[in-house]
């Protein structure tokens, strides 16, 4: 395989708001990937992902 991508876990808080399919609580998720070429890194970033507690739904932001 010449291309593989990392997924580790940062870190996890309670994020303001509500689901708004059944009205859970929001967790922010912050994940740190790493893409590689032959084990070579090629690229590295840090995201923050939200998702619902209670029906585990990812939800986006829309500014």
């Amino acid at each position: 395989m010449l291309f593989c991508k990392e997924d580790k876990e940062l870190g996890r808080r309670q994020a303001m708001g509500r689901c708004p399919l059944c009205g859970g609580k929001v967790e922010a998720v912050d994940v740190e990937r790493k893409w590689r070429l032959c084990l070579a890194p090629l690229c590295f970033k840090i995201k923050r992902k939200y998702y619902c507690v209670m029906c585990g739904r990812r939800l986006e932001l829309y500014y």
